[in-house]
């Protein structure tokens, strides 16, 4: 007698595989989305005190700039490009803006009329990023 798998056992060995691939799936792409926020929304984050220490440490106005588009930022000074950040190809996230621009006087604080609030999505995952008139920054 010879031993080996038969084609019953093969087929419901591949059922059943296919049954828990069906429920791994979308868990495992849930939490890729989730995770692709989270450290988009940290860069982001980075990003804003990056501009925020600039400005207070060359005492001059530094502004971020928002392409909601391409999902990127970018960190100036006067003419001077500090730092390009481009969420989307990084993380494959969106980016949605209150506002396209924001600004932090050589004090450290946000200049302009208004809150900003960014909004960093993929799929199902979304996470929000709110910038105070005094430049305060929260998650």
């Amino acid at each position: 007698m010879q031993r080996g798998t038969t084609l019953p056992e093969l087929l419901l060995v591949l059922t059943v595989m296919g049954i828990l691939g069906t429920i791994a799936i979308p868990r495992t792409v849930r939490w890729r989305d989730r995770a692709s926020v989270r450290s988009a929304a940290l860069e982001t984050v980075a990003t804003l005190a990056l501009a925020r220490r600039w400005s207070l440490s060359r005492s001059s106005r530094t502004a971020i700039t928002f392409d909601t588009a391409a999902a990127s930022l970018t960190v100036r000074s006067y003419s001077d490009t500090i730092a390009r950040r481009n969420l989307a190809s990084s993380h494959g996230v969106t980016l949605a803006a209150s506002r396209d621009s924001m600004a932090y006087t050589p004090n450290g604080l946000g200049y302009g009329a208004s809150n900003l609030t960014l909004v960093v999505r993929r799929g199902s995952a979304a996470e929000s990023i709110f910038v105070s008139r005094l430049g305060r920054v929260r998650r």
